[in-house]
């Protein structure tokens, strides 16, 4: 099955099945085999064997394993926007301490052992598998369309164009961080300062940056 059968594929690989014990058992081994053991070892037959399954029976459900990380990624946008709608979308926060709470969500978040693990090895099979690239790339526009509604908010004389890259640039900066402060990595006890640092900077960074500033920080590289 190439690519473009995969691009035609329900939107909700097992959706039918979606929530039966076998499905969720799957997707639980898929989880571990991925964070614990590497992108090397996220293979249908490894899945099958850490869930006690046969090989078919898994791939009755998930034909192909880039089926089951378009589950999980759909899965985490899920639960963060559980988290947003718990944290973020409350009528008492200002619009600055939404965009701070979510930057705060998404750095601690990159600090669990789950999120450190997982996004390593999803980049890792992101650079040689394009059905897994434009997975991740849809889960990161997702995110930079969340950040980037704050941003707008708070700096409205910004073009779409101009919120954008002012969300990517937070995103980017977040994500960044990871090998350095992530899960066991060697500066992680910093992680809530910087976690102080970026919501101020960020917030202040959106409230502040012109039109004009970024037009210029755009042609300085021409």
């Amino acid at each position: 099955m190439g690519d473009q059968n995969l691009k035609a594929s329900p939107t909700r690989p097992g959706i039918y099945s979606r929530g039966t014990e076998t499905v969720d058992s799957i997707l639980k081994a898929a989880l571990s085999v991925l964070i614990d053991e590497g992108a090397a070892a996220f293979t249908i037959r490894r899945i099958a064997a850490a869930c006690d399954m046969k090989v078919g029976n898994v791939s009755y459900h998930f034909p192909r394993k880039e089926m089951l990380i378009q589950v999980m990624l759909e899965d985490i946008v899920t639960s963060y926007d559980a988290k947003l709608e718990l944290s973020v979308r409350q009528p008492a926060l200002s619009v600055e301490e939404r965009l701070a709470t979510v930057i705060a969500i998404c750095l601690d978040d990159i600090g669990s052992k789950r999120t450190t693990r997982l996004f390593s090895e999803l980049w890792a099979l992101a650079n040689h598998n394009e059905f897994v690239a434009d997975r991740v790339r849809a889960f990161y526009e997702k995110v930079h369309e969340v950040i980037g509604e704050y941003v707008a908010e708070l700096n409205p004389a910004l073009t779409p164009d101009q919120v954008q890259t002012v969300a990517l640039f937070i995103s980017a900066s977040m994500e960044g961080s990871t090998p350095f402060l992530g899960y066991e990595k060697p500066w992680a006890a910093k992680m809530p300062a910087v976690i102080r640092l970026s919501t101020k900077w960020f917030v202040h960074l959106a409230k502040t940056v012109t039109a004009e500033e970024i037009e210029g920080f755009a042609g300085s590289m021409a």
